[in-house]
């Protein structure tokens, strides 16, 4: 099976984020996931067709099905992600704990003040 990709272009291309086509942006993850099957191909899937197709609710139930999942217990996107979908959800005590737990886990120190802010945001909702 020969998969033609498009042009990684075609998320740029759009004015906004509202005008990106996400449908199709999941469809190639998807793809992606029967080339190479990986945690962090699906949790990048669930994160997009949460966000702009499914809503959060069903975003936060795919990634807490990965919350198992050894390869990603260190990954500190994984909370970040989760995070974001609870504070999508009005559940702001728990992306505060979420984010902390992603700044931890991160070796970035711009990523760690992004997601410190973060929590410090949720915790004064």
């Amino acid at each position: 099976m020969q998969l033609r990709l498009p042009s990684p272009a075609c998320h740029a291309r759009a004015l906004s984020p509202e005008e990106t086509d996400w449908a199709r942006i999941v469809a190639l993850y998807e793809a992606l996931a029967q080339l190479a099957p990986s945690p962090v191909v699906e949790l990048n899937r669930g994160g997009l067709q949460s966000q702009w197709l499914s809503g959060p609710a069903a975003g936060l139930e795919l990634v807490d099905g990965l919350t198992a999942e050894p390869s990603l217990r260190s990954y500190h996107l994984l909370p970040s992600v989760r995070g974001d979908l609870l504070k999508k959800l009005s559940r702001l005590t728990k992306p505060a704990q979420s984010s902390k737990r992603a700044a931890a886990l991160t070796r970035n120190a711009r990523e760690r003040e992004l997601l410190l802010d973060r929590a410090r945001t949720c915790a004064g909702s």
